[in-house]
């Protein structure tokens, strides 16, 4: 099965959001022969049970009113660029996820939804360039000898961990980064 493409989350196999997995959907009753591994927000017990048909046509939302990113942290709270309430709805209700440390925050610029690449650690960073490295050191607000530290500990498997986006309209990279 091919599964759906998702505006902002556009590889979701390769981030680790959406797993092979033979077991059925527990929204759908099919085996997609994928589900999504990532945080859902809801009252049902649901993890790790949801494929990403039922998560793209908005079922899994509809039946569970499950969220896969708190509608409030796209954009930050209101730290970064504001955007539509659809495009709100877009990422929270029919977008997968990813897993942080933290509570997952979505990237924003040019008043859209940036497009979410990854996690990274130091060595993906550096090959993502001095862009992405300033953006990631401003948003921490870490002073510079404290910052060669931090930036030098980031993992794409540990803590602490950047998250990586870019902006569907100029392309601009940014994100943030969190531990445990």
């Amino acid at each position: 099965m091919n599964i759906p493409k998702f505006k902002y989350h556009p590889d979701p196999i390769k981030t680790g959001s959406i797993v092979p997995s033979d077991e059925i959907c527990i929204c759908c009753g099919q085996k997609s022969g994928y589900l999504y591994f990532g945080p859902v927000y809801t009252e049902a017990d649901i993890e790790e049970q949801i494929c990403p048909n039922c998560i793209s046509n908005g079922l899994a939302h509809s039946k569970y009113k499950a969220e896969f990113t708190d509608i409030a942290a796209v954009g930050d709270y209101g730290h970064w660029d504001d955007v539509s309430e659809s495009i709100k709805e877009e990422i929270s209700y029919r977008t997968p996820s990813f897993m942080g440390w933290q509570q997952e925050r979505w990237w924003t610029h040019c008043n859209d939804a940036g497009i979410f690449l990854g996690r990274a650690g130091f060595e993906e960073i550096k090959e993502y360039g001095n862009q992405l490295i300033e953006e990631l050191k401003n948003e921490c607000d870490i002073n510079d000898v404290d910052w060669e530290e931090y930036f030098k500990a980031l993992s794409i498997d540990d803590s602490p961990t950047a998250y990586v986006f870019q902006c569907i309209h100029c392309k601009k990279l940014g994100g943030y980064s969190d531990s445990h």
